[in-house]
């Protein structure tokens, strides 16, 4: 997850040109992602192939494509400048998210296991029913949709940065030469492409790191100045929920942010489920929290280095501190791979995202409302929708393009926002389920609507608390983002089992789902 950054949109300063060069291996970057789509075409013929890859992809493709699914063009660009602005304690956070996955991979993924489940959200209709697969399947699909409409319009900008392209076409390019690849290749694509953009991006950030070493006199002078400064601190032991970054709020927050977006969230589920064993799944999921600790200790460490450089004045924003470095810094031909790198990160948002929704609207809805299960009519389905995610993400990233233009809201941090909305509510709703056997379908649906419409007041607090008569929201509002997801998971949980206390219930279904 992108940390919070001011909005870049608000702060654009010119950059210079890239060489012919640069643009050369940013157009080179374009063809072999499409040419990788058309190759995962190959012996297609059900929605199983398209959507999970036959449940026949490696591990390490699986672990490597998750690190680069979570990782946006704007954690590329934020965490340099976390790291020149402040220190490493953003890494208490990642330290979080590898706690996440542990716990999901030893409660969730053997129930994922279990049959032929397509989706993430296929399980809960044989604990509650279809009704309730469908509204966690539909809050899934407005989340998402608004959720990284947001995300790749934030990811346009660095790219328009760096280029000197405008946002909309930045928005179009990477937007239709994702869709091309993605409506092609389906998740075999989406996968073997995020391997391919995570090599690239990491290889831009370690060159980017040497030369920054190297411009700072040498790694040693570069670490040593920055370690007199403090900014090689990792842990802060303080116990405040308004601080973002503490040790308590990363562990905790990170956890459960990571066991929501890891553990019931169709973007993830979907490529755990393409594996070809509860083995694999596991080595993936927990692999690739160790990865994303290791990647985000590498931006840091580059934002440092510039900073050590005398290259991160103080008036610049801390968004722009890494592409001004990419474009004054860097020589032709290195330029063009960093900026490709931050094109990797926004294109597998955007290939998951159409993929993960696509494959929702066609299990968890379309097979369920018309009775159509025959594997081939799915796949062609599956391709329609895919299509039509694809162009209605492009279309609200230009709406909120449009819509910053007068905004001062930080994009990134209305993003995270967005998903704080629901992951406390869906990570609440599988708990129920697995743990709490008086929960029926009704009492989870309850939960869901009641948790969304708080944490809506809780996410928007501080906007809300400048009204007439809403001042009593005031401390609601200085809540740090990691400790959303647990007050949401908290109240889904609480209202769940006050629900199940109704009275004139019918008696328990003896079908539950069990996790052990």
């Amino acid at each position: 997850m992108p940390a919070r950054v001011s909005p870049l949109s608000a702060h654009l300063l010119p950059l210079t040109a890239l060489s012919p060069l640069d643009l050369a291996v940013i157009g080179l970057y374009f063809a072999a992602t499409l040419g990788i789509g058309l190759w995962s075409t190959r012996r297609q013929e059900t929605a199983g192939d398209y959507f999970l890859g036959a449940r026949n992809l490696p591990a390490w493709a699986v672990l490597l494509s998750i690190v680069a699914t979570e990782t946006s063009a704007l954690t590329v660009i934020s965490v340099p400048g976390i790291g020149a602005r402040g220190s490493l304690v953003f890494l208490q956070l990642a330290f979080g998210y590898l706690v996440g996955r542990i716990v999901v991979a030893g409660w969730l993924l053997p129930g994922y296991f279990r049959g032929e489940q397509e989706t993430a959200y296929a399980r809960l209709e044989t604990r509650f029913g279809p009704g309730t697969r469908r509204l966690v399947s539909v809050v899934f699909l407005i989340t998402r949709f608004l959720g990284d409409g947001v995300r790749i319009y934030a990811g346009a900008i660095p790219l328009a940065m760096v280029t000197g392209w405008s946002i909309p076409f930045s928005i179009l390019a990477m937007g239709g030469v994702t869709l091309v690849y993605t409506w092609f290749g389906g998740l075999k694509a989406v996968v073997w492409a995020d391997v391919v953009q995570l090599a690239v991006y990491v290889a831009g950030g370690v060159a980017a790191l040497l030369i920054a070493w190297q411009l700072a006199g040498g790694p040693g002078v570069a670490l040593g100045t920055a370690a007199a400064a403090g900014k090689l601190r990792i842990i802060d032991l303080s116990v405040d929920l308004s601080s973002t970054y503490t040790l308590l709020g990363g562990l905790v927050g990170g956890a459960m942010l990571s066991a929501a977006s890891h553990g019931t969230d169709q973007l993830i589920v979907q490529r755990l489920l393409a594996t070809r064993s509860l083995k694999d799944a596991r080595v993936a999921l927990i692999g690739s929290g160790v990865v994303v600790i290791a990647q985000f200790l590498l931006f840091l460490l580059v934002g440092s280095a510039i900073w050590a450089a005398h290259l991160a004045p103080a008036g610049l924003p801390a968004d722009q501190i890494f592409p001004r470095f990419i474009v004054e810094q860097l020589p032709a031909g290195l330029a063009g791979l960093v900026v490709a790198g931050i094109l990797a990160a926004a294109m597998s948002t955007i290939s998951s995202s159409i993929n993960a929704l696509a494959s929702s609207m066609t299990h968890d809805l379309y097979a369920g409302w018309t009775g159509r299960r025959d594997p081939a009519h799915l796949l062609v389905v599956g391709r329609i929708f895919s299509a039509v995610w694809g162009i209605g993400l492009i279309g609200g990233a230009l709406f909120f393009e449009r819509y910053a233009a007068g905004n001062d809201t930080p994009v990134v941090v209305l993003a995270l926002s967005i998903a704080s909305i629901t992951y406390g509510a869906l990570l609440g709703t599988f708990l129920l389920a697995t743990r709490w056997p008086r929960a029926r379908g009704r009492d989870v649906v309850g939960a869901v609507l009641v948790t969304v419409a708080a944490m809506l007041v809780v996410v928007f607090a501080r906007p809300l608390a400048g009204m007439a008569g809403l001042d009593w929201l005031g401390p609601v509002g200085r809540l740090a983002w990691p400790w959303y997801v647990p007050l949401g998971t908290l109240l889904a949980v609480g209202t769940g089992v006050a629900l199940s206390y109704l009275p004139d219930r019918a008696a328990l279904p003896t079908s539950r789902m069990s996790e052990r």
